[in-house]
């Protein structure tokens, strides 16, 4: 057991420095710089939430109040200077969610297989584990995962306050067991919800814009709807590409129904996980990790925007599921495992031929999205398979012959 604590904290010690010196310029990728978004858009948020009030007049603020408190976390550390202190701040809370990994995989029954993937699937993401708050939002959701199970309302206060921070942390709440358990945990979560956000809103102007700032967001380029449209420009499509909203999106014929598609895509999506939820006749222990992991992948595949930084969420909730030994996620994990460096190679590597439509970076986009929505049809089908096709058919199976016996001949 020691060997295997050393290994997975001597891993991890080994990655994070790695990330660790490209962020400080030790060495540095080819391509974008990731720092950027934390050195000018997150520290110029800072200057503007430091006065008392949310950066309502820049559009790239598109984020739940709680959001207000990741960007102003780097204030606990100012003799680092801003970026330095979001990085330290970012590295301290990998080490946190790590630590709560291989503390649940010790338990009997358990497995340590969550921590590893933890510590292999964010250095193959790269250095922007760590240059977005993304990082923060995850490990707030596995903290409402992981003690789901011995404390609820603990658990939902959690979930509605990781719901403050960037919304997808509301959908941990769709696999919590019907009964007491669901009445502690959703009540938990509105109550925090509503009380942070009413505090917010009265401390704090514009604190509710976030509910109409991504209305006129596009399709970003790095979504499944962008290859679309990546395809078309080698036909002669006439559109183009602009940065706005923070993202680089695509501007042009067919781009506002290919938007409007993905928002009934997502619709639908939310609509089946309330039909499975209604149908699901058996929650075991890993039903809540495998339906947090298999909702988020719906949320993620189906959506306008597909950034590097979501694959911290997903490496997230896989490495919840692989701490229970009976999970039937593992293969969705490993997809997303092997999606993590296609996700680098794209952004920030070959970032600019994803920009110009070239083959060198639409392939390996084109590779990261199979590989995602692979992953979102196996973990809804298993989920669905393990919580509503097999109770039934077992319940059937263990139902006394009913069929009318055949009446004898005369």
């Amino acid at each position: 057991m020691k060997l295997k604590i050393a290994g997975i904290g001597g891993a991890w010690l080994l990655t994070r420095t790695v990330l660790l010196l490209g962020l400080c310029k030790v060495w540095t990728l080819p391509g974008s710089d990731v720092t950027l978004d934390v050195q000018f858009i997150y520290q110029g948020w800072y200057e503007v939430l430091r006065t008392g009030t949310f950066p309502v007049a820049d559009v790239t603020w598109q984020y739940p109040p709680a959001a207000a408190l990741a960007v102003l976390s780097p204030g606990l550390l100012p003799f680092l200077g801003y970026a330095p202190a979001f990085f330290a701040l970012s590295c301290l809370t990998d080490a946190v969610v790590c630590a709560a990994l291989v503390y649940t995989g010790l338990r009997a029954g358990r497995s340590g297989a969550g921590a590893w993937l933890w510590v292999a699937g964010l250095p193959l993401l790269g250095p922007i584990v760590y240059a977005r708050y993304d990082l923060m939002v995850t490990a707030v959701a596995v903290a409402a995962l992981l003690v789901a199970a011995r404390l609820p309302r603990a658990a939902g206060a959690l979930a509605g306050f990781g719901a403050l921070l960037k919304v997808w942390p509301v959908l941990l709440l769709i696999g919590v067991p019907r009964g007491p358990r669901t009445r502690a945990t959703w009540g938990a979560a509105v109550v925090t919800a509503l009380g942070a956000t009413l505090l917010a809103a009265a401390a704090m102007p514009g604190a509710l814009s976030f509910l109409t700032s991504q209305r006129d967001r596009g399709t970003e380029v790095e979504s499944l709807g962008a290859l679309v449209f990546h395809a078309a420009r080698h036909f002669g499509w006439g559109g183009h590409v602009r940065y706005t909203y923070g993202s680089v999106e695509f501007i042009g014929p067919y781009v506002p129904l290919v938007s409007r598609i993905a928002l009934a895509l997502t619709v639908s999506a939310c609509c089946g996980l309330l039909l499975w939820r209604l149908r699901a006749r058996r929650f075991a222990v890993r039903t809540p990790f495998d339906a947090a992991f298999a909702a988020v992948l719906l949320f993620t595949t189906t959506s306008r925007v597909i950034s590097p930084q979501y694959l911290v969420w997903l490496i997230g909730l896989a490495a919840v599921c692989l701490t229970t030994r009976t999970t039937r996620q593992r293969l969705p994990a490993l997809l997303v495992l092997l999606a993590a460096p296609l996700t680098q190679l794209e952004f920030p590597v070959w970032f600019r031929h994803v920009s110009h439509s070239d083959w060198q970076g639409v392939v390996p986009l084109a590779l990261r999205n199979g590989l995602l929505v692979a992953a979102t049809v196996i973990a809804c089908v298993r989920l669905w398979r393990e919580t509503v096709s097999e109770p039934r058919a077992a319940a059937t199976a263990a139902r006394p012959d009913e069929r009318v016996p055949a009446t004898l001949s005369s």
